[in-house]
């Protein structure tokens, strides 16, 4: 039983002395390929059964014969466990440079496909997470195209809606400077019209930057949707009577908000403004609000005539305007930008669907706290 024992101390020794030596090169090749490393790795495994051999040999526990023969079997396993350990090596070595090529399409603007043939487990997860990035980042891509194409046409539209007002404000102040104008009140009337439309156009773009930037401040209070729909409608019934439009809020529940009540004002107006807008004479603009499983829904209902389906994702879209007109009543594509906008900073969403004979446009807001 003792000589086991020393038996056992003589090869842990050795084998321990040969592990040190194979951590040491280990450390000292950390930035080398993986062949080295499993070279190193195989090599120690033989090393420290030659080292653990050798001590019990030094310690008189093993014959000049049995020496050789334990030192000849453990040559051959070196052979055989080097020779394996490069074949991993490069195989894995290879894969890696595989792995590494089809990542180097995320530089170029593509997409990521995993490498042909079997891997490993870990290569294996590792061509899943790229993968995975790599639909992320086309996402990602078409998302800022689509924006980037958006930004381009409003500054395009912008420039334009600034220009034409500008250029016929300039025209009239010349023909009242010169004396020429042949009624001097109606050009006053009309440059004051003009101004009035670029402040809002200005302040639309004011209110939306600060979405975009997300420094949108809101001050929540408690208070009632019926208000706050019915003030709404107060300020849009002169606009109604003007383009003949009628206004119906009858179904309209007194449910509580938390809001900010200038931004949902603001909300609700710009809903009620492009819905008369785009409704014909002798239309109607019905406005409800009701609680649902998913809050309260604030809807505002138009006449006219629907969205084409492959426009309803870009109805909120800064810049959209679904004509190509230029005149005033298009807008200048923001008030339903600024909608989303404001609706999304309240935890809320903002959709729309068409309806027979026109499109209905809704508003989820979280339900108040009881």
């Amino acid at each position: 039983m003792r000589d086991a024992l020393l038996i056992a101390l003589f090869a842990f020794l050795g084998a321990a002395a040969a592990g040190v030596l194979g951590a040491c090169v280990l450390l000292l090749i950390r930035r080398r390929s993986l062949i080295a490393h499993l070279t190193v790795v195989a090599g120690v495994g033989v090393t420290a059964m030659l080292a653990g051999t050798l001590a019990v040999a030094q310690a008189m526990f093993l014959s000049g014969h049995d020496l050789s023969v334990v030192t000849t079997v453990v040559a051959m396993a070196a052979v055989v466990s080097l020779a394996t350990a490069l074949l991993l090596g490069r195989w894995v070595a290879a894969r890696s440079h595989a792995l590494a090529l089809a990542a180097r399409s995320f530089g170029d603007g593509g997409d990521f496909t995993s490498p042909d043939g079997p891997a490993t487990a870990e290569l294996a997860a590792v061509s899943r997470e790229l993968e995975a990035t790599s639909a992320r980042l086309a996402e990602s891509r078409e998302r800022e195209r689509a924006l980037e194409t958006s930004r381009r046409e409003l500054v395009a539209w912008i420039s334009h809606d600034l220009r034409t007002p500008l250029a016929g404000m300039r025209a009239m102040a010349e023909a009242l400077e010169d004396g020429v104008a042949a009624d001097p009140d109606r050009y006053l009337k009309q440059i004051r019209m003009e101004v009035e439309r670029l402040n809002g156009m200005v302040g639309d773009l004011f209110e939306l930057s600060r979405i975009h930037a997300g420094t949108l401040t809101l001050s929540l209070a408690r208070m009632s949707l019926y208000d706050l729909v019915g003030d709404a409608l107060s300020g849009a019934d002169a606009l109604a009577r003007e383009h003949g439009v009628t206004l119906v809020g009858g179904q309209v529940e007194g449910v509580p908000v938390e809001v900010d009540g200038r931004e949902m004002s603001r909300v609700i107006g710009n809903l009620l403004v492009n819905a008369i807008r785009r409704t014909p004479a002798d239309g109607t603009v019905a406005v409800t609000a009701e609680r649902s499983p998913d809050g309260v829904v604030l809807s505002v209902t138009d006449g006219c005539g629907g969205i084409p389906e492959e426009d309803l994702p870009r109805v909120f879209d800064t810049g959209w305007r679904g004509t190509h007109a230029r005149t005033p009543p298009a807008g200048a594509g923001l008030g339903l930008a600024i909608v989303r906008g404001i609706v999304e900073a309240h935890q809320g969403r903002a959709t729309v669907r068409n309806v027979p004979g026109g499109c209905r446009f809704e508003v989820v807001l979280p339900a108040a706290a009881s």
